[in-house]
């Protein structure tokens, strides 16, 4: 199995992907999308964009509207921004969820034609390992979403090596890697406390490694993608 990273903020000087490819967003789109399956949803649909995301929702049976714009605050008019501590409460049993961030929706839309698509946080990450390895991969590509000008993305790329790991059979304790998370640029604005959107509930529950016991394969569903 070979192994290789992409960085979603310089795709303009990398190549593509295509055989097996995880975006990775724990801070905290996929963190979010793993709460929202366990919490019952039916699916969830990944868009980019509030014109797309209102689009969908008209169109959906039982739908849901959880997002984020860039920095984190919920997006106007949303059932949910994008915070997995407050979706812990939500009831959402059978409900379309139309799933709209700055990073790892855009992530997997930029990777859709990938043969094997995973979105894929902390919280999943030994499933998400599990499943690449029962798909039988040949090469697998980790995207890195969270880096940007002021972020060094580490809570990404600390997931990416996890999962690699985990993957080359290595002994991966999860506790370094989720220390990385929680250090991270983005990380310590959960504990500063001065960002009202983004709550310390969020990032420790994005830091608990392996919470959950499913990946999350991305399919097509026509035009749109879809994570069940």
């Amino acid at each position: 199995m070979k192994f290789s990273r992409l960085f979603l903020n310089r795709l303009q000087n990398q190549p593509s992907a295509h055989d097996t490819v995880v975006v990775i967003d724990v801070l905290r789109s996929f963190t979010t999308a793993a709460v929202a399956l366990a919490r019952g949803a039916a699916a969830i649909y990944p868009v980019e964009g509030i014109t797309a995301a209102m689009t969908l929702l008209d169109k959906l049976p039982n739908p849901v509207s959880v997002g984020a714009v860039g920095g984190g605050d919920p997006v106007p008019g949303f059932d949910y921004g994008n915070s997995p501590a407050l979706l812990r409460q939500a009831e959402l049993s059978g409900k379309n969820v139309v799933l709209s961030t700055a990073a790892g929706v855009r992530g997997l839309l930029r990777f859709r034609q990938a043969r094997h698509l995973y979105a894929a946080s902390l919280v999943c990450a030994r499933a998400t390992a599990a499943a690449i390895r029962a798909a039988g991969a040949a090469e697998v590509c980790f995207v890195i979403t969270g880096e940007w000008i002021d972020r060094d993305g580490d809570e990404d790329i600390a997931c990416a090596d996890y999962i690699e790991a985990l993957l080359r059979g290595e002994p991966a304790a999860p506790e370094p890697f989720a220390q990385r998370v929680r250090a991270s640029d983005f990380g310590r604005r959960f504990t500063a406390g001065t960002w009202p959107n983004l709550p310390r509930a969020d990032l420790e529950l994005a830091a608990t490694a392996d919470f959950f016991d499913f990946a999350m394969v991305v399919r097509h569903a026509g035009d749109q993608l879809v994570i069940r």
